[in-house]
């Protein structure tokens, strides 16, 4: 008897074992309006961030690292989905009445890890459907608790105090919190927004707990730091740059809840976390919004400022500790490389995300990516990079640098102006200043090569090209 017990126990930790190394937790904690300069491993000073610095420190810090476009919807499907959000056909933030959703036809990284065994979780904000049944649980996740849209999405303006007659947020339905498709409860004022950060959290921790034995996939995605800033009361007034500071403070004690949580039941090593951001801070609140981190405009353009966001991921054991990489990534690159590190198979349909496990094994300081394509608006084409390179093709934009800065919570204004052509060596020029066009002619000819393949497949409305590889999202039915 006392051999057979030695061996089930010898042979439970060689499953174990196994299961370790061919199957990783995932963990991706999506920021909403984070900017690059937010946290201290990013350039933050006045807010005190230990558990970002700590990610920082125990991982890879990406410092070139995109989303595919700079606002919430789009941003969430090509992540989840590794595709451009354009093919997908969706573009800006989706409203409580919008006609359309992602399509349920496409594969998530949660449907994906499922296939393979793995128990799927959401929490936060989903912003990919905005009625049943296209909420969470219908795109791979087995539970979802969260907000269906972003919690600005609701008849109470910025200052707390119930919409008026005439203001824009006057049209909104109350904003529920979902479990599953079901509503359970509401939120109505802000002291209810400041309170639903713990209570995420407080989901989050027991999510891991409970399925600490299996192999699971975490979505998070805060609904913060997105305006109107809230905060619990155990952060209200402890940082020294106001209510976006704390703000940012108890994000930052949330990555810490969810490490020491890996770290109590021993799974870090077979944990891969990443925390990155939807697109850039909003700019014209002002004192409520973040930091671009020096780049160029923020949410809503196709500058630096809009699409460069922070992106940390810790795997202890497997991923360097304190290791930086400077390679061009994007949020779509996500899903093709969890699905290798995880040994899962890749969607069926056509993505454009780029397997860079290799660059977080250690095994090569070489980027796989060359090339990003920056659209913006309904099917815009504003900007390719091929390296370091980026080259700016005409077109409209929004401007908070040509407006007015709001305070406190208030909306500022913006202006829309036209952005010349350009070529800009970010290398030497990340803020984007110094239009080289002209000193390197040869590299405009090239990329507008890359140009003309995005047109041909994705369409660009510039330019009036349809695109030939566009598909359909879902029909809301009203």
């Amino acid at each position: 008897m006392k051999y057979l017990v030695i061996f089930l126990c010898l042979f439970a930790q060689v499953a174990l074992a196994q299961r370790s190394a061919t199957k990783p937790n995932i963990i991706i904690i999506n920021m909403d309006d984070m900017g690059y300069g937010d946290t201290e491993p990013y350039g933050m000073t006045g807010i005190a961030t230990p558990n970002f610095n700590k990610m920082a420190q125990e991982g890879m810090r990406l410092t070139h690292f995109n989303v595919a476009q700079a606002v919430c919807s789009p941003s969430r499907a090509a992540l989840l989905t590794g595709t451009y959000p354009n093919r997908l056909g969706l573009a800006g933030a989706l409203m409580p009445w919008s006609e359309v959703a992602l399509n349920p036809a496409e594969e998530t990284i949660a449907s994906l890890l499922k296939k393979n065994g793995y128990v799927t979780g959401m929490l936060g904000k989903w912003h990919l459907g905005s009625k049943a049944p296209y909420f969470p649980t219908n795109y791979g996740f087995d539970s979802f608790y969260g907000i269906p849209y972003s919690h600005d999405m609701w008849p109470v303006d910025y200052d707390g105090n119930p919409a008026k007659a005439g203001t824009p947020q006057i049209k909104y339905p109350i904003l529920p919190i979902l479990e599953g498709d079901r509503t359970v409860a509401n939120i109505q004022t802000l002291a209810d927004q400041g309170e639903l950060g713990g209570k995420l959290t407080k989901r989050a921790v027991e999510f891991i707990t409970k399925n600490q034995q299996k192999p699971f996939f975490l979505y998070f995605a805060q609904p913060m730091p997105h305006v109107p800033l809230a905060v619990s009361a155990k952060f209200k007034g402890k940082s020294s740059l106001g209510l976006f500071g704390d703000v940012i403070m108890e994000l930052d004690w949330t990555i810490g809840e969810i490490i020491k949580t890996l770290d109590q039941y021993k799974l870090s090593e077979n944990t891969i976390l990443i925390v990155t951001s939807d697109n850039g801070p909003w700019v014209r609140f002002g004192n409520h919004a973040g930091s671009s981190g020096g780049f160029r405009e923020g949410k809503g353009t196709a500058w630096e400022g809009g699409t460069r966001v922070p992106c940390l991921i810790r795997w202890k054991g497997k991923v360097q500790a304190g290791s930086i990489f400077s390679g061009l990534l994007t949020n779509m690159d996500i899903l093709p490389t969890v699905m290798k590190l995880s040994g899962s198979t890749l969607p069926k349909e056509r993505i454009d995300g780029i397997d860079f496990s290799s660059v977080l094994l250690g095994k090569t300081l070489k980027s796989p990516r060359e090339v990003f394509y920056y659209y913006y608006d309904t099917n815009n084409l504003k900007a390719v990079r091929y390296q370091n390179w980026k080259l700016v093709l005409p077109h409209p934009t929004q401007s908070y640098a040509a407006g007015v800065l709001g305070k406190d919570g208030q909306n500022g204004t913006t202006l829309t102006v036209n952005a010349p052509m350009a070529l800009y060596d970010l290398a030497h020029d990340p803020g984007e200043v110094y239009d080289v066009q002209n000193q390197y002619p040869a590299m405009v000819k090239k990329i507008m090569v890359y140009v003309e393949e995005a047109r041909a497949d994705l369409g660009d409305d510039l330019t009036k090209n349809k695109g030939a590889n566009r598909r359909k999202p879902a029909v809301v039915n009203k």
